[in-house]
């Protein structure tokens, strides 16, 4: 799969965990940039993390081989498949190696490839219908909106009447589902690079797919760096940022440059999520991103939540703001309970709520240890 992201990126393409399209910009400093003889690109010695050496060595040959693979009934992540001789091949994802999460599959209802990647839906014994992105779960209908809910009310709960929101990538809608409970909201965009992810969501996940009926969402298939460029500089008071794994050629996604073309598109006091990795498999990563954050925006902050299917079954979140009205993340300005209906809007509430919101930022020592010292400053 990484050599497929190789000649996307070339392209000027790459996708997130929902189909974020986004556009490689060639600055280095992230740990899995290092060399594999572990230098540095300063020239210092360095640890590359094995995460990376995996992403740098993984064979697309036989990546191609098992995108999507149902073998025996059951699904797994990372792929699975037969072998020579009947036996199930596993192959490790390098972004979490050595472990593999299996479901079992109750019937396949979708199976295609779109221009840029394989889609994937099934029927799961113990998750619902479960939406699958060249081999990689994005999602399932159990345990969908302890993402959904997190990644959209940590920030638009954190600034008073939020007007204007960018999504970019989330074409399963559920992000805009979530983004429609605030009636201060009067445009909602959202740049999708592939249009069947948005087609299958609205076939096989209607109660994600709902948010695309909202009448103020503006739906932009497309690049996303191509769209914020052409954007004018302010627009908006939140973006929200559903974007992949930050190895190999997708480290783009969160370079420096990305970070500017965001910042410049937010007002003064504007609000960026973005989705931030597993703290029990990528601690090195999460460090990265803060301290680049860090560079571009006034106020940086590290939360998360728990996920049950996604590695390590708990995702994080980075949230920055630009320089202009202080934010206080931890605690919610614009409480989703005090905003009329917006608990029962489209779908009842069953994971976020103010007192979630606060815990998220509560980090385990072990991750306090290695961030502390980026977020003290902020």
């Amino acid at each position: 799969m990484w050599m497929k992201w190789v000649l996307l990126l070339n392209r000027g393409w790459s996708w997130g965990r929902k189909g974020l399209s986004m556009e490689g910009e060639g600055v280095k400093g992230l740990a899995c940039q290092k060399t594999m003889d572990g230098k540095a690109s300063n020239g210092n010695k360095a640890v590359v993390p094995s995460c990376c050496l995996k992403a740098m060595a993984c064979s697309p040959e036989d990546d191609a081989k098992c995108h999507s693979t149902v073998v025996s009934g059951w699904f797994s992540e990372p792929h699975s498949r037969s072998g020579e001789k009947g036996e199930t091949v596993y192959f490790n994802n390098p972004m979490w190696p050595g472990e593999a999460h299996s479901l079992k599959v109750e019937k396949v209802l979708f199976k295609d490839k779109s221009e840029y990647q394989e889609v994937l839906v099934f029927e799961s014994a113990t998750y619902g219908k479960v939406l699958v992105l060249d081999g990689i779960v994005q999602l399932t209908e159990k345990d969908e909106f302890a993402y959904q809910e997190m990644i959209a009310h940590l920030p638009l709960c954190s600034t008073p009447s939020p007007k204007n929101v960018l999504v970019v990538g989330g074409g399963d809608g559920g992000v805009l589902r979530e983004i429609s409970r605030h009636s201060s909201v009067e445009v909602i965009d959202i740049c999708e690079i592939d249009k069947m992810v948005i087609d299958v969501s609205k076939k096989f996940f209607p109660e994600l797919a709902v948010g695309f009926e909202d009448p103020r969402v503006q739906l932009h298939i497309g690049d996303a760096v191509e769209f914020l460029r052409k954007s004018p500089a302010g627009k908006y008071d939140a973006i929200i940022v559903d974007s992949s794994d930050p190895v190999g050629p997708a480290q783009a996604l969160v370079e420096k440059p990305f970070f500017e073309t965001l910042a410049r598109a937010l007002k003064p006091g504007g609000i960026l999520c973005n989705m931030a990795e597993s703290m029990w498999l990528h601690t090195h990563l999460i460090e990265d991103m803060i301290s680049i954050c860090r560079q571009t925006f006034k106020n940086v902050q590290y939360a998360w939540s728990s996920v049950p299917t996604y590695p390590s079954g708990v995702i994080g979140f980075v949230l920055c703001s630009t320089e202009g009205p202080a934010v206080d993340f931890k605690n919610p300005i614009n409480p989703i309970e005090k905003l009329d209906g917006a608990m029962t809007y489209k779908r009842e509430m069953k994971f976020y709520n103010s007192d979630m919101h606060r815990a998220a930022f509560a980090l385990p020592t072990f991750l306090r240890r290695e961030v502390a010292s980026l977020l003290a400053s902020s």
